[in-house]
């Protein structure tokens, strides 16, 4: 098993420094510090799939319903370096319903959290993940001295659900083992711009909740996730239209609009139905659980 190391220095109202982005930093509430892994994934993952609102428990101790899902895209990469582990803790602290991460297979198998195929654009380093060995991408600064995660790490981490992309078959491969070893159908959902790779996880590993992600896509979208097996799509909010939601929603596809940054375009997903969004930034799950 892998040991997970946890990011130093993180303290109740902490004010982090600026992150290399030029995205200034902001302090997390004590309250949400206090309260990480609030929702257990057994509460909240079924419903990013299953289509139908998960609940909550309100000040009063009522159940309210939670119709509309926030989560948060690389850990919360628009105020702490993208796929660390500082990332993901930052995440669960700021009470995102489920944290997004990307996957790419080292040169020794190993499951790498990484989005691009190069370490250039997010290390000090240069070259493709694929032809590195775990230690030697263990020796990159991912940014403010985190180093680059592997799964099983994130796992230990952090309690949140978690979506997990996958860029290949290879990969899908490589996670299903993880994701059998460990129980964890209940906890991970995989997704994928890959329809072949979303339809070889879930062959591999019965009942586990996949999603198909596309930028651009034609009329036939909904239909391909159908084939693929995939409950929830993820698309580009910046294309998303009423008529595709509707379709979706028609034949009981979720929809899940990316990369949800900026108050607009929260009321617009809000406006447009969508089951959820994905995020950059804390702020967007705060207040959306207010914008209607």
């Amino acid at each position: 098993m892998v040991t997970a190391v946890f990011p130093v220095g993180y303290r109740v109202g902490a004010q982090f420094p600026q992150h290399r982005s030029g995205q200034a930093d902001r302090a997390c509430p004590a309250g949400d510090i206090a309260r990480p892994g609030r929702y257990p994934p057994s509460a909240v993952l079924p419903y990013l799939s299953a289509g139908r609102s998960s609940r909550r428990e309100a000040a009063d101790g009522n159940e309210v319903a939670l119709s509309f899902l926030t989560l948060g895209h690389r850990g919360v990469m628009g105020v702490e370096p993208e796929n660390t582990l500082r990332s993901f803790v930052r995440a669960e602290a700021s009470g995102m319903d489920a944290i997004e991460l990307d996957l790419h297979l080292s040169k020794d198998g190993a499951l790498a959290v990484m989005h691009d195929a190069d370490v250039d654009r997010t290390t000090d380093g240069t070259g493709p993940i694929a032809a590195k060995t775990l230690a030697e991408l263990r020796e990159l600064d991912a940014g403010r001295g985190e180093r680059v995660p592997v799964f099983e790490e994130v796992l230990e981490a952090v309690s949140s659900p978690l979506q997990a992309e996958i860029k290949d078959v290879a990969a899908a491969r490589a996670l299903a083992d993880v994701i059998r070893e460990r129980e964890l159908v209940g906890r991970v959902e995989v997704s994928s711009f890959h329809d072949e790779a979303v339809t070889e996880i879930a062959r591999l590993v019965p009942g586990v909740r996949t999603v198909l992600i596309a930028s651009r896509w034609k009329a036939d979208v909904v239909d391909r996730a159908k084939a693929a097996g995939a409950a929830t799509l993820a698309l580009n909010i910046r294309r998303l239209t009423l008529e595709v939601v509707e379709h979706a929603h028609a034949e009981s596809v979720k929809v899940i609009g990316w990369v949800v940054n900026t108050q607009d375009q929260l009321r617009l997903a809000r406006a447009l139905g969508l089951d959820g969004a994905t995020t950059d930034f804390p702020e967007i799950r705060r207040t959306g659980r207010f914008t209607a």
